[in-house]
């Protein structure tokens, strides 16, 4: 370990720190594809117990910005 120049170290810090990267990216995407299958399965539940019959939709001249989830 000690023969290592200082740049081999770095570079084998960064191909750690790109690994961890793309393992976390990975982890993101599982947990977003599980976050949708829960919003779904929400969804179907509040339709099924009459508490939502349609999805939320913004009413003409609402301030602009992101579409907010919700139950009309």
């Amino acid at each position: 370990m000690g023969t290592q120049s200082p740049s081999e170290r770095w570079e084998v810090e960064i191909r750690a720190l790109q690994e961890e990267l793309h393992r976390m990216r990975t982890e993101q995407r599982e947990m977003a594809a599980a976050i949708q299958d829960l919003v779904t399965t929400f969804r179907m539940l509040a339709a099924h117990l009459g508490i939502a019959a349609e999805p939320y939709v913004r009413k003409d001249g609402a301030a602009a910005g992101p579409d907010i989830p919700g139950f009309g």
